[in-house]
């Protein structure tokens, strides 16, 4: 069987896939040249001649639910009790 036999599909999925491709490698070129660029320009020397303080990742980081200020975490890694969880009791939770 002919590969060429299946040619209209795969111009198909080519034109799809180039499309793709396209758009984000367009998205790319806008982001470095609109926005990381300027960035480096502007907050970045800044930082680099001391002008603000260094960057905290930790500020941007999301906080994981026991570090949040005023949550109380009511179940902290609760155990299931499916016949897939092997506690150390030995009791078979699965059937009831």
């Amino acid at each position: 069987m002919m590969l060429s036999a299946f040619w209209p599909f795969y111009q198909f999925l080519w034109t799809i896939y180039f499309v793709c491709m396209f758009l984000v490698g367009f998205w790319c070129i806008l982001m470095f040249f609109g926005f990381i660029i300027p960035l480096w320009l502007t907050e970045g020397l800044k930082e680099y001649f001391g002008k603000v303080k260094p960057f905290d990742p930790e500020q941007i980081r999301s906080k994981l639910l026991t570090e949040q200020e005023g949550v109380e975490v009511i179940f902290s890694q609760p155990k299931g009790h499916g016949p897939f969880i092997h506690d150390s009791h030995g009791h078979d939770h699965g059937h009831h």
